[in-house]
């Protein structure tokens, strides 16, 4: 069985208490940090920190919370999940990637990716029309200054979103460089892009069955092959939600679930969701909702079928109590990746 790693996301989703009252957003923020040390605890091997700049989650600076997050843990990596690296510095998210990596002795990494929802743009003055543009110059330069930093040398770059760089040393230099992904949603283009610039590449499955995905896997192989180079790690990012039973999970997961899916897909012109297509996605789709062994079978599935190196679960969707998530990531850590562990090399 190769190595496969262990992660869980969260986008700081504003949640409700027990008695159905709002949690604010700065005791999310503060939950964060004590769910991210309870996967700490139960050998949970990394927790993602997402980016979004609007109402339904807490989390506007990653960087910030994980850094809150590397101060409380002992072993525990953290990533971002994603930053959207379309409306940020290349400079400043190495400065700031590579201080922490000092800080906490190389347990950061970092997600790149153009994030689903647009909110970043007009927020920090970019403009929409220069969506592709953007993305593609600042993965370009920071993959230049990835490796300008692994050789100790300066940055030289070029393009039209921002100011050139002669031979610019970047400070900290890292000891062991930052281990960066790039998230891909289902675009070809993107996932070859991945490839060329020799990034691991981390797959955004929301929806359907994961093994549809299966040829942007064989794409990014073969692109790496044509490349010339080795191949890189691939992951997944999915939903859900684990509970003791798989009634006690459906039920916790069901309303909130609905809610997010009918307001964001209201938003990009999605048929309204139901009860029916939840039910669907659980059993034929991406949402791993369930007991611990329900979700493990459905986890070590999506890991054979899509040949992976890490999987990542999305424990917060919508406003779950913070309790029903701590219970969630205890579950995961002390019995589902066990369990798949033992599954996968019961195959082999």
């Amino acid at each position: 069985m190769k190595n496969v790693s262990f992660g869980l996301d969260t986008f700081g989703d504003n949640a409700i208490d027990l008695q159905g009252n709002p949690v604010s957003p700065a005791q999310t923020l503060r939950n964060i940090i004590d769910e991210a040390k309870m996967a700490d605890k139960v050998g949970v091997d990394i927790i993602g920190i997402g980016e979004h700049h609007r109402e339904e989650y807490s989390v506007s600076a990653p960087d910030i919370v994980m850094t809150a997050i590397l101060a409380s843990t002992e072993r525990l990596k953290v990533t971002s999940s994603v930053t959207v690296l379309s409306s940020d510095d290349p400079v400043r998210l190495f400065e700031r990637y590579s201080t922490m990596n000092a800080l906490s002795n190389g347990r950061a990494e970092i997600t790149l990716g153009r994030g689903s929802f647009i909110e970043s743009f007009p927020l920090f003055g970019f403009d929409l029309q220069d969506y592709e543009q953007l993305f593609s110059e600042r993965l370009d330069l920071f993959a230049k200054i990835l490796e300008a930093d692994s050789r100790g040398q300066g940055v030289t770059w070029h393009g039209e979103t921002r100011s050139a760089l002669e031979n610019q040393m970047l400070y900290p230099p890292t000891e062991n460089g930052i281990h960066a992904w790039v998230a891909v949603g289902g675009s070809p283009e993107s996932v070859v892009r991945a490839a060329k610039y020799r990034f691991p590449l981390m797959l955004a499955i929301i929806g359907g069955a994961p093994e549809r995905f299966r040829p942007y896997v064989d794409l990014y192989k073969r692109a790496n092959e044509q490349f010339g180079q080795p191949q890189k790690p691939i992951g997944v990012h999915s939903p859900g939600l684990i509970a003791a039973t798989d009634e006690e999970a459906r039920e916790l997961a069901l309303n909130d679930w609905l809610e997010l899916q009918r307001k964001i897909g209201a938003e990009r012109g999605w048929a309204p969701a139901d009860a029916m297509q939840f039910e669907r996605e659980i059993d034929h789709g991406s949402l791993y909702i369930g007991s611990p062994e329900t979700v493990a079978k459905k986890i070590a599935k999506t890991i054979s079928v899509l040949d992976l190196d890490r999987f990542t679960l999305k424990y917060a969707s919508g406003q779950t109590p913070h309790e029903y998530l701590l219970k969630s990531i205890e579950l995961y850590g002390t019995e589902v990746i066990p369990l798949v562990k033992d599954i996968l090399t019961k195959q082999a």
